[in-house]
């Protein structure tokens, strides 16, 4: 299927029509996408990795305590309504 070619046509865009999550901007998105560029791995001592992994632990309970925390509250709110 060939494009249609309009006499009064200079090619210039009025209005963009890509709409993000359409597939055919996905496509054309993907297809200009460049390569990542290349990452240095990170050298740490044993240390600084259990350091590391204690605060991502840390970070990860503390958000699990505040879920928690609210649906302990909200099922002690039912029981209270109900009694």
């Amino acid at each position: 299927m060939s494009k249609k070619q309009y006499d009064d046509d200079d090619g210039r865009v009025i209005a963009n029509m890509d709409v993000d999550g359409m597939p055919w901007y996905l496509r054309r998105a993907y297809r200009r996408r460049e390569q990542p560029a290349q990452t240095e791995e990170l050298e740490l001592s044993r240390s600084e990795r259990f350091a590391l992994i204690r605060g991502v632990l840390s970070a990860a309970l503390l958000i699990f305590a505040v879920f928690a925390l609210g649906f302990l509250a909200v099922i002690l709110l039912m029981l209270w309504r109900i009694g």
